[in-house]
Formats: C-alpha cells, sequence, structure tokens
C-alpha cells in the first residue's frame, strides 16, 4: 500500500475508533439532566448504562456474520449509520421505554462496527497490526473523552437540552461516515470473501482474553455510568467535571505508550497485572477521600483501562489468520461484554438496596482483581504480527 493509502488508512482507523464511543459516552455529562426530566431510579441509570454492553455481547456475532456476507468495509459502514440514526432518534424520547429502545438500536450499530476493526487493520496495515490497532483504540479513547470535555461548553449554547446534546454526537457519527464511505482504501476481493463467521467457542485463549476484557468494559463503563450521581450524593458536585475529564483522559497516556510500544507489550503478562492493580487502588482512594485525591484516582483508573483495552484488542488480528480475525474477535467482545453488561444493574440495584452511595462501587473492585488471577497463564509471546499462526491462535497457556 502507497504512503497515501496508509495515510488515509490510518485516519480512517481513527475516526472509526473515535465513532464507537462518541454516542455512548454522550451520556454520562448530562445523566443528571436525563435523570431529572424523566425521573429515573438508580436500577433505571443502571439499565441505561449497561444497555450498550448487553447489545455488544448480543450483537458481536451478528456483525461477524455479516463481514462473512458482505465484507469488513460494508459492515462498518451499516454500523455507522445505525449507530447515528439510533442516537438522533433517542433524543426523542419522553419516557424511559422509548429511550431504552433507541439506545438498544444504536447499540446495534456500534456491535456491528467493533468486529470489522480487527480485520480491516489486518487489511489495511498488515505489517503494522500492533500500530493500528493501538491508533483505532487511540480514536476510541478520543471518542470517549470528546463528549465529556465537549459538553459542559455547548450545553449553554443549547439551553441546557441533553436533547440537542444528543444530536450534535449524531450527526459527528454521520460525518465519519462520509468520511469513510469516500476515502478510505477499499477491501481486496480476499478481504471480502469470508465464508466462516461462527466463533471458536473451543479456544482456551479467547475465553481468557474474553473475561479480561470484561474486566476492563465493565469497570469503564460502570465508573463513567456512577461517578457523576455518587460525588454529587456525597454532596461534591464541583467534582464531577474532573473527575469525568481524568477518568477518560487518563487513558490517553496508556493510548500514546502504546502507539511506540505495542509490539512489545502486547505479549507480555505484567502490563495486565499492573493494570488490575493500579484500577483496584484507585477506586479505593475514589470512595475513601475527596478533592484533588478523586480527580488523581480517576485517571488512575483511566490509564489501567485504556493499557489493557489495547493490548487485548491487538491480539486477534495477531494471532489469527486473516479469515478468523472477524469471529475470533466476535468471540472476544460477546465474552468481554456478557460479563460487563450486569455490573452496571448490580452496582444499581446495590446503591438503591442499602442507600450507600459506595456500594455501587463493590463489583467494579471486583472486576478489577479478574486480570491478576487470569493474566498469570496467558503466554502469546509465540505471535507474529507478518505471519500470523492458525495454531497460535487457539493455544491456552
Amino acid at each position: 500500500m502507497r504512503l497515501p493509502q496508509q495515510l488515509a488508512a490510518v485516519i480512517s482507523l481513527w475516526l472509526a475508533g473515535v465513532a464507537l464511543r462518541l454516542t455512548i459516552l454522550a451520556i454520562p455529562p448530562v445523566i443528571t439532566l436525563i435523570r431529572e426530566d424523566l425521573n429515573l431510579s438508580g436500577t433505571e441509570v443502571g439499565v441505561l448504562t449497561g444497555l450498550p454492553v448487553s447489545l455488544f455481547a448480543v450483537a458481536a456475532v451478528l456483525g461477524s456474520l455479516l463481514i462473512a456476507r458482505v465484507g469488513a468495509m460494508a459492515a462498518l459502514l451499516s454500523g455507522l449509520l445505525i449507530t447515528a440514526i439510533g442516537s438522533a432518534v433517542r433524543s426523542a424520547s419522553a419516557e424511559v421505554t422509548m429511550l431504552y429502545a433507541s439506545t438498544t438500536f444504536m447499540a446495534l450499530g456500534v456491535a456491528i462496527m467493533q468486529p470489522a476493526l480487527p480485520p480491516l487493520v489486518r487489511t489495511w496495515l498488515p505489517g503494522r497490526i500492533g500500530f493500528g490497532t493501538a491508533v483505532y483504540t487511540n480514536g476510541l479513547l478520543a471518542g470517549e473523552i470528546a463528549p465529556v470535555v465537549v459538553t459542559p461548553y455547548v450545553l449553554p449554547f443549547m439551553n441546557a437540552s441533553w436533547r440537542l446534546d444528543l444530536v450534535l454526537w449524531s450527526l459527528a457519527v454521520l460525518a465519519i461516515a462520509i468520511w469513510i464511505a469516500t476515502l478510505a482504501p477499499r477491501e481486496s476481493s480476499v478481504a471480502t470473501s469470508r465464508s466462516v463467521w461462527w466463533p471458536d467457542w473451543s479456544s482456551g485463549l479467547v475465553w481468557r482474553l474474553g473475561l479480561i476484557f470484561g474486566s476492563v468494559t465493565s469497570t469503564y463503563f460502570t465508573i463513567n455510568g456512577f461517578l457523576p450521581l455518587y460525588l454529587t450524593s456525597v454532596g461534591r458536585p464541583d467534582l464531577v467535571k474532573s473527575a469525568l475529564i481524568a477518568l477518560n483522559v487518563g487513558q490517553l497516556p496508556a493510548s500514546f505508550i502504546l502507539l511506540i510500544a505495542a509490539g512489545h507489550l502486547v505479549r507480555r503478562v505484567w502490563p495486565y497485572v499492573f493494570g488490575g492493580l493500579v484500577a483496584f487502588a484507585g477506586m479505593g482512594v475514589l470512595v475513601s477521600s475527596t478533592g484533588i485525591s478523586v480527580t488523581i484516582a480517576s485517571a488512575a483508573i483511566g490509564f489501567s483501562c485504556g493499557l489493557m483495552l489495547i493490548l487485548v484488542l491487538a491480539l486477534p488480528p495477531l494471532l489469527c489468520a486473516p479469515e478468523d480475525v472477524a469471529r475470533t474477535s466476535a468471540a472476544l467482545f460477546t465474552l468481554a461484554y456478557a460479563c460487563a453488561v450486569i455490573v452496571p444493574i448490580i452496582s444499581g440495584a446495590l446503591w438503591d438496596l442499602t442507600a450507600i452511595p459506595a456500594s455501587a462501587f463493590v463489583p467494579i473492585a471486583l472486576c478489577a482483581l479478574l486480570p491478576l488471577l487470569l493474566a498469570s497463564g496467558l503466554d502469546v509471546r509465540s505471535g507474529s504480527e507478518s505471519a500470523p499462526s492458525p495454531a497460535t491462535r487457539a493455544r491456552e497457556t
């Protein structure tokens, strides 16, 4: 691939990563407004937070099937359009049922997009898979940060309307779809003629990585959903903005480090153990102190989530044959988000049951310990970027 095509591939991967999270992370900065407008309970907030990840689990294999039938590029564009439309419809919700339904449709689009990106990395940047994964994950992190950082500044111009805010982020996803449809590299005929789509559920490595990934997604989404409400309930609403920004921006240093070092770190065990310990310690600080320590703890949790997210996502295109990347990635997303879907609901239910705000963080703290247990037997050092081995992908150590 020539330099202009490589540049277009890198930009397209980054923008696709942005679109994976823009509409989902548009909710936390306005969750208080939504809760007041629609009179949501703590459990209903938990359901709203958990709905996207539930679709990520249920529909990931659907994404793999779509990729097998029409190719990763077409699947990506379909997911972008569904996401944009679903998010726009969500802004018109007059009650919680419609909010749930439109959020479900929006999340379906994201679920289709996610397994499309690893095979596109393998197709567009076959010799730099670790770098390509870090690029779209860097975009994903930017997509998580943008709504958190931008929303407080644009809301005053929208008369504090959470509905107009959601429309804004829907338009951004639509613009990304237009860019990729127009300027992204095309897939080769080999890349689009896939017939195998059902995941290999017998792979021990897939199960191990899925559970590690599940601990990361559970931690990240649940904290984003409950941190604003927790800080407001303990009388520190002034910390919401800085804590959310720190949680999301804290992932960027990990992303930039892995843009350079992903090829070396992706085959090591210690980054997963390190990430789990940092997240666990950060949550302890979060619920036991106030002031600047809350912001610092949020940044540390964000860093650990960003680190482990990129490392896990890089493995399917590294360890799989090209025709197996999409289905293996789909299995990874299914297992990961199946673990993550119930944690926000449990957190909300614990809060409602005990009336203790800090209890919402107990399930997340337990999730942070999972990488310590699962990564100890993880060994993917035999993988190769230049020549992934089908035998390696199923290896459990």
